[in-house]
């Protein structure tokens, strides 16, 4: 499957984005999805996740109550809305699928077997 994400900007402390990440190639239902971002001088780390079905879904404590993941298989695609953004949210967010039907979804980067290209998110203060 291939991954194009986009939506990422420059915005002020407060505001909100929406991220998108359009899938092609392959049945996205087949495939749970997840964001990842890295920051500047940073390792790349999880943010949210969402099973196939959208049943399940894990956050990062840092985002928890500000950020929401969601999907839409008719459209081949996933969403990261972001609230309340904060300047430590500024990071090149990266959209990933890992072919699995499980409930249980995974926070590990290494578990995702496809990637984006990656949307860069700058907030400033």
């Amino acid at each position: 499957v291939q991954l194009q994400a986009s939506g990422g900007g420059l915005v002020q402390a407060g505001d909100s984005l929406l991220l998108s990440c359009a899938a092609s190639g392959r049945t996205f239902s087949n495939y749970y999805v997840g964001w990842f971002r890295q920051g500047p001088g940073k390792e790349r780390e999880f943010v949210a996740a969402i099973s196939w079905s959208g049943g399940s879904k894990d956050y990062a404590d840092s985002v928890k109550g500000r950020f929401t993941i969601s999907r839409d298989n008719a459209k081949s695609t996933m969403y990261l809305r972001m609230n309340s953004l904060k300047p430590e949210d500024t990071a090149v967010y990266y959209c990933a699928a890992k072919l699995s039907k499980s409930t249980v979804v995974v926070t590990t980067s290494l578990a995702y077997d496809y990637w984006g290209q990656g949307t860069l998110v700058t907030v400033s203060s």
